[in-house]
């Protein structure tokens, strides 16, 4: 959560720390600040609650120039949303100024020392120890350096770290534990950022940090070093793949319909994951004795997803298990392997699990998006999906690559394990690559129809989304993008639910959308329509979504989507496709603020 940026060089770089924590905002958008080094005497804080453009225009940021600033936008985990909470944070003495991402676990002792010592706190958050302790100890070594490793050496928690100080008024301090931090290294300038997106308008060569270590960075010159021993780390320079042309949004109104509609070639791209990197999963997922799945929020939704491809393809059952309860509830050993998944690489559950994991002694892997992330390094063995950025807050084009990779993964074990023929996997995943060519047709042929019915009931104020069998954790994913996006109730159950409690609930004010599978499906297909049947018999509203011709039985629907034939392994795909854009153009109906839905943000790297 939260997004730091900073730049160090010989000319103004108050336009690169804008830029900077522009990209950065989907880590959050509570509030933010700015701290610039004013010539060589004086530090210049401006903060406010808000976005970033707001902030900048409505404190007169850009008047403000230096050749070393850091920057931050937030996510309140600590205090309310208020100026006086928010980052940058000063020493009493005004020649520190820090920002910072994670938890200060022990900042109520800490600030309790501190105010008795003296120190005059103006905020509720834990970062504001930061700044006080580093002028305490450089009140007693004269040294900024010192003075940093003995201010981390006091802290327990998660943080990612960055501060200027007039005392090195030509440098960034940073450092890291349990949370994102890397450095851009470019010729004339050096950056500071929680991910790439903080520098990939000016340089793609980053150094990424590891927990407990801290750098010093000049326009010039960084060096990493230990926090434990001080001792320098040599740190490989990382190149950067992504183009930051697609951080824009390149004529879209909105970066979630931009990454909806770019889902056919991330499609492509997750079927173009290296086969070798494929079958060290699989040998995994084969010859350990248990495997389990893990991811937290939408990714626990394509484990879940995937709890399902895997029994039905492969014949094994691989459970899967929410990263936040995944300590309390799975017992794993040395022959057991833990497959996580996460689009930013540093989800804080997931990473716990795998922590977990890996202190019995399983064997661990990973499906992300971020090269370089916490979970890509932890693991022993990651895939890296190549969906490029994605800045919404609300995870689709990830999600859905995820889904593909798994998908070819199982059909992979199942043909390993004999329970497909070489012709059927052959079949299946030439379904998987004409998926990107039906929903190309679905986005331009169908969105119109979508817009229409999710500006009709744009004011239903409850959804129940139903699904049988593996369209059960697509009605989970597509509930959870309404109350994402559109701050509209909706919960995702299996249809079986119904008629053991749910039932009671229907009424006027309670509308359904049921995925229906095809219906070469024939048993899950008619399960599916009884339950349909059972609502209907109930007077109430259905959306139906399914691949019937139009007069099947006009009766049987409050309304309908009709979506073209697919085989049945991709139809769960279009059901979600269809859902995310019910969503967004529901949201947008709503007038919702599409990419930054209140409360929430990108990166969850708190616990």
């Amino acid at each position: 959560m939260c997004g730091i940026t900073g730049a160090v060089g010989l000319k103004d770089i108050s336009n690169q720390l804008f830029e900077g924590i522009r990209n950065l905002e989907y880590r959050g958008y509570d509030s933010c600040g700015v701290a610039l080094m004013s010539g060589k005497r004086a530090i210049v804080v401006k903060k406010n609650v808000g976005y970033v453009d707001d902030v900048y225009k409505k404190e007169n940021v850009l008047q403000h120039q230096g050749h070393t600033g850091i920057a931050h936008t937030r996510w309140a985990t600590h205090g309310q949303v208020t100026k006086n909470n928010t980052h940058p944070f000063s020493s009493c003495d005004k020649k520190f100024a820090v920002v910072h991402n994670g938890i200060i676990s022990n900042y109520q002792a800490l600030r309790k020392q501190l105010k008795a010592e003296g120190h005059k706190f103006i905020s509720d958050t834990d970062t504001e120890v930061v700044p006080h302790l580093l002028e305490k100890f450089y009140q007693e070594t004269g040294s900024v350096e010192a003075a940093f490793v003995n201010t981390l050496r006091q802290l327990e928690g998660s943080y990612a770290i960055a501060f200027i100080s007039i005392h090195q008024p030509d440098q960034i301090f940073c450092a890291r534990r349990e949370s994102p931090l890397l450095l851009g290294i470019d010729d004339e300038v050096k950056y500071v950022g929680s991910d790439f997106n903080a520098f990939i308008d000016h340089t793609k060569n980053a150094v990424i940090m590891d927990d407990d270590e801290y750098a010093i960075v000049s326009r010039d010159a960084y060096v990493v070093k230990s926090t434990v021993t001080q001792e320098v780390v040599a740190k490989p320079v990382t190149r950067i793949e992504w183009d930051s042309e697609t951080t824009r949004k390149g004529g879209y109104p909105h970066y979630m319909l931009k990454e909806i509609y770019e889902q056919p070639q991330t499609i492509n791209n997750a079927l173009d994951v290296d086969e070798k990197k494929m079958d060290e999963f699989v040998d995994l997922l084969d010859k350990k004795a248990t495997a389990q799945l893990v991811g937290v929020g939408t990714t626990f939704y394509v484990t879940m997803y995937a709890n399902y491809i895997f029994s039905q393809i492969s014949g094994k059952y691989i459970p899967a298990i929410s990263s936040d309860e995944f300590v309390s509830l799975s017992p794993v050993d040395g022959d057991s392997f833990v497959l996580a998944i996460s689009q930013s690489g540093e989800t804080y559950d997931t990473i716990s699990a795998l922590k977990h994991a890996k202190a019995q002694g399983a064997a661990t892997g990973a499906i992300v998006n971020v090269m370089g992330s916490t979970i890509s390094r932890l693991v022993d063995k990651t895939i890296l999906q190549g969906s490029g950025p994605e800045i919404c807050v609300i995870s689709t084009k990830a999600a859905l690559a995820q889904m593909v990779i798994l998908t070819h993964m199982a059909l992979k074990l199942g043909l390993r394990r004999k329970r497909i023929t070489q012709r059927q996997y052959k079949a299946s995943l030439k379904s998987l690559h004409d998926l990107p060519e039906v929903i190309n047709g679905i986005l331009n042929e169908r969105s119109g129809f979508i817009h229409r019915i999710a500006h009709q009931h744009r004011n239903v104020k409850n959804w129940l989304y139903l699904g049988r069998g593996i369209y059960y954790p697509i009605a989970l994913e597509s509930a959870l993008k309404m109350k994402e996006v559109a701050y509209v109730h909706a919960e995702g159950m299996p249809c079986g639910f119904l008629k053991h409690g749910t039932l009671a609930m229907i009424d006027d004010d309670v509308y359904s959308i049921v995925f229906i599978p095809p219906k070469s499906d024939k048993a899950m297909y008619q399960a599916t329509l009884a339950s349909v049947a059972e609502i209907r018999a109930r007077s109430g509203f259905v959306l139906g979504i399914h691949f019937d011709e139009r007069g099947k039985d006009k009766e049987l629907f409050s309304e309908e989507l009709i979506i073209p034939q697919v085989p049945d392994i991709v139809a769960p795909f279009i059901h979600l496709v269809i859902s995310q854009l019910l969503a967004y153009f529901t949201a947008t109906s709503l007038k919702r603020n599409v990419d930054k839905p209140r409360s929430l943000a990108k990166s969850v790297t708190v616990g």
